[in-house]
């Protein structure tokens, strides 16, 4: 299994994860590590793939309790979604299809 370190000034998550899921589709196209991997970028506060809008909208939505989303990328190309509710009670892995 591939080891993942956080960030130096990170010590800890930004934010709890709460139960994470992922659609059956998600765990088709991506292997296991890449999964864990994205999962740790998004619990950091590393966004992947987003854009500036949408990554000020994940800063923000930090301190407001909002919906965070994570857009990230296979080795092979997949594209694919992490999604943390508001309450921060789930964080889904999905493709945009599953969207």
């Amino acid at each position: 299994m591939m080891s993942i370190k956080p960030n130096p000034k990170d010590e800890v998550p930004k934010f709890r994860l709460g139960t994470i899921v992922a659609t059956s589709n998600a765990i088709q196209a991506i292997s296991p590590d890449e999964i864990w991997e994205a999962i740790l970028r998004h619990a950091y506060g590393d966004w992947g793939d987003v854009g500036e809008e949408d990554w000020q909208a994940n800063e923000e939505a930090l301190q407001v309790q909002s919906r965070l989303l994570s857009v990230y990328h296979t080795a092979a190309g997949v594209k694919f979604y992490l999604i943390t509710e508001h309450d921060r009670s789930v964080t889904t892995v999905l493709l945009p299809d599953d969207y």
